[in-house]
């Protein structure tokens, strides 16, 4: 009788648990890109200018500029004329009067046949509050044009052109040129047709200034030597002493 032997006990294995690899971190370091050279700035009138136009990308600037603007020529305008300005308001309680609306009819309707103008209109300067008000206006029929009568505006304005002749007639002068409308006394006279305009101050005398005549043409007329002639003697007879 064969007797089985029990099986040999094996011992049981071991398994090692790898252990986990350091994690090694690279450091890369990326170069900043070189930056560029300035460009340098322009200071000279004309990069100004061009600095202005590029800077210049939208309405809101654009406004702004031109607002900028009209203030500064409003401004220059008003200290190159100031001795001019402050006299005529200083004196404005001993300046001559304007004759009355019934008076100024017949030398008005005299000079606007005598000139062969289209319209003519008499203002009534106020330097103090910077205001005019238009006490009659003619057609070139020599009607009057109520509906213009009575309307009030500025003397100085934002027109080049008229701030031009008001300072010539503070000074005595009669000014003649290209008219342009700035007021709607203006352009009821561009409605007319009215491409010239000439404006004395009443009375003519430098430094009085009761109010100003103006006659406006289609043309210019030939002789303006003798229209300024004329428009004198019939500012002479529109005031009053």
């Amino acid at each position: 009788m064969v007797t089985k032997k029990p099986p040999a006990k094996v011992a049981p294995v071991k398994r090692r648990t790898p252990r986990p690899k350091a994690e090694q971190t690279i450091n890369v370091s990326v170069a900043a890109p070189a930056s560029k050279p300035e460009a340098k700035k322009d200071d000279s009138a004309l990069g100004k200018v061009i600095g202005l136009i590029e800077w210049v990308d939208n309405p809101f600037k654009l406004f702004t500029v031109i607002l900028l603007s009209f203030l500064f020529f409003a401004g220059y305008f008003a200290w190159d004329s100031r001795q001019v300005i402050l006299h005529a308001i200083t004196t404005q309680d001993k300046m001559p009067q304007l004759a009355k609306q019934e008076n100024l009819l017949a030398p008005a309707r005299s000079l606007l046949k005598d000139v062969d103008g289209i319209v003519l209109l008499i203002h009534k300067a106020n330097l103090s509050t910077n205001s005019r008000t238009t006490v009659l206006a003619l057609n070139v029929d020599g009607s009057r044009e109520k509906a213009i009568e009575g309307s009030i505006t500025s003397l100085f304005n934002a027109s080049s052109d008229r701030n031009g002749a008001m300072v010539a007639m503070l000074n005595g002068e009669i000014l003649c040129e290209e008219f342009k409308p700035s007021s709607k006394v203006g352009e009821w006279g561009v409605k007319q047709g009215v491409k010239f305009m000439c404006r004395g101050s009443i009375p003519p005398d430098m430094g009085k200034f009761a109010g100003y005549v103006a006659i406006g043409f289609k043309d210019k007329p030939e002789d303006i030597a003798a229209l300024k002639t004329r428009i004198n003697l019939a500012a002479t007879d529109m005031s009053e002493d």
